[in-house]
């Protein structure tokens, strides 16, 4: 019996495949059927990897869904072609030191580190407070070498299915090596990446799974490949050990609150586009605005304009 049936099944399956009639779908939750009759949607529409609905109960296929429904879209930030550069970054010159020689050198001047013969990082962990610059910086590095810019959001990577985050990094690096060059920037990596402990909550478990997928990407690329890795959080200190270790994101960069200078900095870069009056005293602002990071002095610019834009004023007095 077992043998008719494989036989028949592989069989019927073979003449149906010529004429269109079925399909092999997988479900949200990883489970894969094989449907003899497609449903409500012609065979010549459909192709590998789309997104359909099913009926619940027999699986027949009732739509195709466009691309927005999947979820990985929503994970993922891809920017083929970055703007920023290091002139809109103020007070940070020890950290684009820093990352010039742990991701930009190891692209543009590859031949170097292999006239040494020396490994360059893989992955570089920038750590400090929210708001200091370590995504525009990421930015910057990969509109400096070129590279495709591809965002990962950590929290995003936390789904609700079994093996989704997992499949959702593993897609990330795939992608990173189609576009090649490639800097993947992970944000909020403490999200995803937390010390490992035994528990028995199934979310803490597919956390850890991808965690863990996330440690075998790492470790399945070359360092003298065009692709790397920069992640950013707020909480080093929870993050697993694993991840920091030599090969993987061992390079590691401190994002300091903005002192004095720095917020000065800041404020003039980002009011240098708009009609500004000779009268702004930007250390003035500076010294007012204590335990300030870099987003908060940019909203700072930001609300000026909008306070002269509601008086009708024609420049940005200090006030």
């Amino acid at each position: 019996f077992f043998f008719f049936f494989f036989f028949f099944f592989f069989f019927f399956y073979q003449d149906a495949l010529r004429k269109g009639k079925c399909a092999v779908i997988r479900t949200s939750t990883r489970q894969t059927y094989f449907l003899p009759i497609i449903g409500l949607v012609d065979a010549d529409q459909l192709s590998p990897g789309d997104l359909v609905g099913v009926n619940k109960d027999s699986y027949l296929v009732l739509e195709k869904l466009p691309v927005e429904y999947d979820s990985r879209v929503k994970a993922m930030e891809v920017d083929e072609r970055p703007t920023e550069s290091y002139n809109d970054v103020g007070g940070l010159d020890k950290q684009i030191r820093e990352l010039m020689e742990a991701v930009v050198l190891p692209v543009t001047e590859k031949e170097r580190f292999e006239a040494l013969g020396i490994q360059p990082p893989k992955g570089v962990l920038l750590y400090g407070p929210p708001g200091t610059g370590k995504t525009l910086l990421a930015r910057a590095c990969a509109a400096q070498t070129k590279s495709t810019f591809l965002k990962l959001a950590g929290p995003q990577l936390v789904q609700m299915f079994i093996g989704d985050g997992a499949k959702l990094v593993r897609d990330a690096f795939a992608l990173a090596k189609a576009k090649a060059p490639t800097i993947i920037f992970i944000d909020e990596l403490d999200a995803i990446g937390t010390k490992r402990f035994d528990s028995e909550k199934a979310g803490d478990r597919e956390v850890q799974r991808t965690m863990l997928e996330l440690l075998n990407q790492l470790d399945g690329f070359q360092p003298n490949q065009d692709i790397k890795v920069i992640a950013a959080t707020n909480r080093v200190d929870i993050l697993d050990p694993a991840l920091l270790r030599s090969g993987r994101l061992d390079r590691k960069i401190e994002f300091p609150a903005p002192n004095e200078t720095a917020r000065a900095r800041i404020i003039f870069i980002h009011s240098r586009n708009m009609f500004v009056s000779d009268d702004v005293n930007y250390e003035e602002l500076a010294r007012c605005t204590e335990d300030f990071n870099g987003a908060q002095c940019r909203a700072i610019c930001v609300e000026a304009g909008m306070i002269a834009l509601r008086r009708g004023a024609t420049q940005i007095n200090h006030g």
